[in-house]
């Protein structure tokens, strides 16, 4: 049986571009309002209320049987007729009614599944009190907890009241509430549970205690429940936004924007803390936190080095990889509830590029899901649609970041230099990729090692260099471009599962470095990997 839903709110049967209202009083279609009279309404009634049954025509005729029908509309056939012409129908080739000839009539029509409903949190009211004295009372104290939750958890998270049997269409909720009502020997029962969206997970459940006798109990109850949903969910985002050394005595909001700082970027805190969370390790050897934060220590022992500078060794690299592997691999189990050490290890196992992209994506989704959509999981989310070749959809996650970011900040001088690289491992032309990014203009506060890095990586490949870059990159000598190279290739090249792409990353780096110091400064590794596409 076809169902609205009961939340004590308007609400509609929807079929492709025809929408009915619950009453079926009258009906939209592209702008347009179609009115029904009452034995036309009754007819709609049956019709929808009956989906995929023969409804005969004397059973239509009871429907219409009511004290004031118009008798003339009696003849069953002429109002279906005039029934199907308002709702666009055709007898012949029926999208609404069927005829069943010699027996009656058949509603065929299926409604069309609702979009997802875009909310924080959903209050799905689902009740088997049809035709109970309590019905609207039990609708009333839905409504209550709309009006009380949305206020409590902040302006920006929406509350809304939907059916409970649309859960399938709740991909974009965060959380949902589902209050189930029952009527028995004369009490009303009420249960409550919170549950975590898409993975449905209990938060908190909740029993209410109604008195049938007493309105008043129905309006302290709801104020009870609200309270202790509103209660939950605040510590849910505490929870959501707490690891890596986020200050704790920030709003959640606060704690999440920071993270975004720390996940996005190189950040020197990791570096310095190397000797404070070595010690930390030593006292808890099994403290999660402790142990993704050690992991990005060792990230930032490998990318915040000078890029001209001595090289590491590949050995010493491999060694290094292997322990930041390691140390993640055995805290994922301890992790599942702490989305921002999820989005820290899906950071270090794409970095590492050992074949664990499929978990690294697993893991940064499920993290971006707990966190409302902050902008902490966009970076690595549109890394690894990059490493994948899926160049479109990963300018797609670091455009969502540049937007949201605030111009100026390493974030979003981050996520302008991570679209720039997936433009050129596209195939685009380092001027169109520069001038989509602006990446000449990278700010007084960039390191110059990076910004000359950058902007030879953008270059075009069969042009002189700007001056100053020219005599910066005749400066180092052939030793330090081949470290150059190298660095360029292990941070921004080498995830590229495509040979064409990570080639079209090093082509103009390695242009430039050959025009100067010729081809045996390019490390031998770094041409095997990018193979006869170097020099297309």
């Amino acid at each position: 049986m076809i169902s609205f839903a009961d939340t004590g709110k308007a609400q509609h049967l929807r079929f492709g571009d025809l929408v009915i209202d619950e009453a079926c009083m009258f009906a939209h279609r592209n702008g347009q309002t179609i009115q029904f009279t009452r034995n036309e309404r009754a007819l709609l009634l049956a019709f929808t209320g009956n989906p995929r049954r023969l409804m005969s025509r004397n059973r239509l005729l009871d429907e219409i049987a009511q004290p004031g029908s118009d008798a003339s509309d009696r003849n069953i056939d002429f109002l279906v007729n005039r029934l199907r012409l308002k709702l666009g129908d055709n007898a012949k080739s029926p999208l609404y009614i069927a005829t069943q000839y010699g027996e009656g009539y058949v509603w065929i029509a299926t409604p069309s599944r609702p979009g997802p409903i875009d909310a924080f949190l959903i209050i799905a009211p689902s009740f088997e009190l049809e035709k109970h004295p309590l019905r609207q009372q039990s609708l009333s104290l839905v409504d209550r907890l709309c009006d009380r939750i949305a206020p409590a958890i902040g302006a920006g998270r929406k509350v809304a009241i939907t059916e409970r049997n649309l859960l399938a269409a709740y991909d974009k909720a965060r959380y949902l509430l589902q209050v189930s009502f029952h009527g028995d020997s004369g009490r009303l029962n009420c249960a409550a549970t919170l549950r975590e969206m898409p993975a449905k997970r209990i938060v908190k459940a909740f029993r209410l205690h109604l008195d049938t006798a007493d309105d008043l109990s129905f309006v302290n109850e709801a104020a009870r429940l609200s309270e202790g949903v509103v209660a939950a969910l605040q510590q849910a985002l505490n929870d959501a936004s707490d690891g890596l050394g986020v200050p704790t005595h920030e709003t959640p909001e606060a704690r999440l924007k920071s993270a975004s700082q720390l996940l996005s970027t190189s950040n020197p805190k990791w570096l310095a803390s190397g000797e404070r969370l070595a010690s930390s390790r030593e006292q808890d050897p099994f403290d999660a936190d402790a142990a993704i934060q050690w992991g990005l220590h060792l990230f930032a022992r490998l990318v915040l080095t000078n890029p001209f500078g001595d090289r590491i060794s590949l050995e010493e690299r491999d060694r290094t990889e292997s322990e930041i592997e390691g140390t993640v691999l055995e805290c994922l189990p301890e992790i599942e509830d702490k989305p921002l050490l999820m989005l820290g290890a899906a950071k270090l196992l794409y970095f590492i590029n050992r074949g664990h992209f499929d978990l690294a994506a697993e893991l940064a989704e499920r993290a971006l899901t707990r966190t409302q959509d902050s902008t902490a999981g966009l970076p690595i989310l549109g890394q690894l649609s990059y490493a994948r070749g899926r160049f479109d959809e990963a300018v797609a996650f670091f455009d969502r970041g540049i937007k949201a970011g605030e111009a100026g900040t390493e974030f979003h001088r981050h996520l302008r230099v991570l679209k720039c690289i997936a433009l050129l491992a596209a195939g685009h032309s380092p001027s169109s990729a520069a001038l989509a990014t602006d990446i000449s203009n990278l700010g007084s506060d960039c390191p110059p090692q990076i910004a000359l890095m950058i902007g030879w990586m953008a270059a075009q490949p069969d042009r002189k260099l700007p001056d100053a870059s020219e005599r910066a990159l005749a400066a180092l000598g052939p030793d330090h471009a081949a470290a150059a190279i190298e660095y360029l290739y292990f941070t921004s090249a080498r995830h590229v599962t495509s040979q064409e792409g990570r080639a079209n990353v090093m082509r103009n780096m390695i242009a430039h470095v050959s025009r100067l110091y010729g081809r045996q400064a390019i490390p031998d590794f770094v041409l095997r990997s990018i193979g006869s596409a170097a020099g297309a």
